[in-house]
């Protein structure tokens, strides 16, 4: 990196305007640009930016011509940089479902970053002496290229990209890309370097690299300080409440593990290669693997950031593997693996959807079914305040106990689609009902039964979903949360649902229940030791089972399936055993059932979960002899 070189020698304001004519003038062309070939493009933008250069140096009264090398440095720079916008813009315009349309594009794109990074690399002094290149500027190069990796990382849900995101992100602020903006009168690039710190935490969240996340909310608070004291805007309260999201999702843990020295332990929530029970020789399950998951967050007032609530969150990552190094595993996105190098399963691609629409839900529905490969799964988990009937009804189908609310589109409610429908009094209630509050029902899922489907409902009305007919013969599954929990069990709906933390954290949710806000670690990997014993025996329990439907069993082969069902297992007992848990409705449940009495109710499962207790010294809060409590 070249440091202290010389100012340009004419103004860069003059240039950049010059520039914009260009680029304006190309893009202008009209439909000759699309047939021209991209050599003559650049041959255009060539003879466009070299009378560029003539003018400001007759301009400027200069003596000597510039250099025909640094001419063409600057150029096939503007060029760089003029397409690498282009591309960049273009990228919004790419359907957000879908595995395939995109592909080619985002490959199209990271060349010409790549390409744009290392010549400004190359060729640092003359941009800097010439073209007068600024430090935010290469830092907005290479924010966009973090942008790439953390887009990359959305379309694919493989984790080693958003190591390569984080190592764009981290260089910006070791090399203070972004340390001159506030020294210009200029409050469009302040809110560059905000965004650029905004979308830094999202990443960083994402890695468990909470120890970053914490300074760079600091460092956040500050700019957003500075910035609102400079510049008289009206983006305060939204900058503002960027700090309050944040600052409660760091926060939404709701038990800590300490070192000695009581700093906090970062804990990891997702597969490593030791985490799911591993299966016995000669069990018998389902071959099928997940390929497809749509994570859906429309819980009132829960905690969020980036629209990405807790509950999405902490999905999110129960359905990820570790994140291992990019560069040991690939070359560059879009490229293929090498024939020599380990295989390893990847990751089920995921959509996340934050209070979607009915319609926008149905089409990345559709989209995940279409692309389904065969002996694969499709997961649904569905984190969403529940809606219910509004009146007493005398059949039982599958629109009957309501479903789960999605975002209101206000396009539907149109007085005239009411009065063409011939329907009757009953009828036109209940279409005013899900106008008002659109709901996901039970029903609405029949069409994509036809394919091995898993659902999770967590929500005060999954018991809606109990109701499942499989029309299909296909595997179906459905986890459902508690609809109420215990009064005496403090209120955490807002910093996510238990149901949820079991799924993700078990054990940190088994202590939560118990009463601990706080555990060292050693006693947490002891703990965590016992409680992957219990995955192992709750394994053996059902693939033992004789009364167990196989539906359970098809799904078992898979990993991550297998953890989701483990822990939904330990999660049910642990409240069936719970003194404070003692309505029905605290209770999971599940479609189909499971044999209770060899399952959620088995003693053996009853004794391990006392054991952790006793090493927790929490025994107290558990029915000792709880077959005799019921």
């Amino acid at each position: 990196m070249v440091r202290g070189a010389r100012q340009p020698q004419q103004p860069l304001y003059l240039f950049c305007f010059l520039l914009f004519f260009i680029q304006y003038s190309i893009r202008g062309s009209g439909d000759s640009r699309h047939s021209q070939s991209q050599g003559e493009r650049y041959q255009h933008f060539t003879e466009k930016t070299e009378f560029a250069l003539k003018e400001i140096m007759s301009s400027g009264g200069a003596e000597d011509d510039i250099p025909q090398g640094e001419r063409k440095t600057v150029t096939d720079f503007c060029y760089l940089l003029d397409k690498s916008k282009q591309l960049f813009n273009g990228l919004r315009d790419l359907p957000q479902y879908g595995q395939k349309q995109w592909q080619s594009y985002f490959g199209r794109t990271f060349d010409v970053y790549t390409k744009l990074w290392k010549f400004q690399q190359q060729h640092r002094q003359v941009l800097d002496n010439r073209y007068g290149l600024k430090r935010w500027q290469i830092g907005e190069i290479a924010s966009k290229i973090g942008q790439l990796y953390y887009h990359y990382y959305l379309r694919t849900s493989e984790t080693s990209y958003l190591n390569e995101a984080f190592s764009f992100y981290s260089a910006i602020r070791q090399r203070s890309y972004y340390s001159q903006v506030n020294k210009e009168d200029r409050p469009e690039l302040v809110v560059k370097k905000l965004r650029y710190y905004a979308r830094f935490i999202v990443v960083c969240l994402l890695l468990n690299k909470m120890d970053v996340v914490k300074d760079l909310v600091k460092e956040l608070s500050d700019e957003i300080e500075d910035y609102t004291h400079r510049f008289n805007t009206e983006d305060q309260v939204e900058w503002n409440l960027v700090l309050q999201e944040v600052a409660a999702f760091i926060e939404a843990d709701p038990v800590m593990v300490l070192n000695d020295d009581n700093t906090i332990v970062i804990t990891s929530n997702r597969l490593a290669e030791t985490g799911a029970p591993l299966l016995e020789q000669g069990m018998i399950v389902g071959q099928l693997s997940l390929a497809d998951a749509l994570i859906i967050g429309n819980c009132n007032n829960q905690v969020k950031f980036s629209e990405l609530t807790v509950d999405m969150f902490r999905m999110l990552q129960a359905l990820e593997r570790e994140p291992m190094n990019l560069a040991s595993q690939m070359n560059k996105p879009g490229m293929q693996e090498s024939a020599d190098k380990p295989t390893r399963r990847e990751n089920p691609h995921k959509y996340l959807l934050y209070k979607p629409t009915f319609s926008q839900l149905y089409t990345f529905l559709a989209a995940s079914f279409k692309e389904l490969p065969a002996n694969s799964v499709l997961l649904i988990y569905l984190s969403a305040t529940g809606v219910f009937p509004t009146g007493r009804s005398d059949s039982e189908g599958p629109y009957d106990f309501g479903g789960v609310l999605t975002n209101s589109n206000r396009d539907i409610i149109n007085g005239d689609a009411i009065h063409k429908r011939n329907q009757s009094h009953k009828e036109i209630l209940t279409f005013l009902h899900c106008c008002c509050f659109p709901s996901l029902h039970p029903g609405d899922l029949y069409p994509f039964t036809r394919k091995p489907l898993f659902i999770i409902v967590d929500s005060s009305n999954s018991v809606a979903y109990k109701n499942f007919t499989n029309l299909f013969g296909q595997p179906l599954v459905c986890l459902l949360s508690p609809t109420a929990y215990p009064k005496a069990l403090q209120d955490q709906s807002q910093r996510g649902s238990l149901f949820t933390l079991f799924l993700n954290n078990p054990l940190m949710a088994f202590l939560f229940v118990s009463g601990l806000s706080s555990m060292r670690r050693g006693l947490w990997e002891k703990c965590q030791e016992y409680l992957r014993k219990i995955n192992r025996d709750i394994a053996q329990l059902l693939t033992h089972s004789r009364s167990i439907d196989q539906a359970f069993l098809q799904f078992f082969g898979d990993e991550f399936l297998r953890l989701l069902l483990t822990r939904f297992i330990f999660c049910s007992a642990t409240m069936r055993m719970h003194k404070i848990f003692r309505e029905t409705r605290n209770y999971p449940e599940s479609y189909p059932q499971l044999p209770r009495d060899e399952t959620v109710e088995n003693p053996h499962l009853q004794k391990h979960i006392l054991e952790l207790a006793s090493i927790l010294d929490v025994r107290n809060v558990f029915f000792e002899n709880t077959i005799d409590d019921y």
